[in-house]
């Protein structure tokens, strides 16, 4: 049986934030104090690619901080390769941690497929 999802991110976790900085080739992540213009913010510091300034991670409040200054500073395509890259990694490592096995199939149109097998682990 086939179900469709819709997911609405929240970062939450620092292992998938790992994870994803890492299948996207990006800087490993820090957690600290970052400057976003004026204003400094803490969490986990995520440095996308042809950004200005880094994106900060709250995993307490789930909230992801950034000043990209409408888009000259950034590109909102990173951030949305991010935030994809994060909810498919967070996915697998929940996935995994139940013992089921998980299969991804990355589609034309840029999104990307999981197969969950319940109850077998890969």
């Amino acid at each position: 049986m086939s179900h469709v999802v819709e997911i609405q991110t929240q970062v939450r976790d620092p292992v998938a934030i790992r994870a994803a900085c890492s299948r996207l080739k990006l800087q490993e992540p820090t957690y600290g104090a970052a400057k976003l213009f004026s204003e400094m913010k803490t969490g986990w510091i995520v440095r996308l690619e042809k950004w200005r300034y880094p994106v900060v991670c709250d995993v307490n409040t789930g909230k992801v901080e950034l000043d990209n200054f409408e888009g000259r500073w950034g590109e909102r395509a990173k951030l949305d390769q991010f935030l994809q890259a994060y909810a498919v990694e967070c996915a697998k490592i929940e996935a995994r941690k139940n013992g089921h096995s998980v299969t991804e199939q990355q589609l034309t149109d840029g999104s990307v497929k999981l197969t969950i097998d319940v109850g077998g682990a890969a």
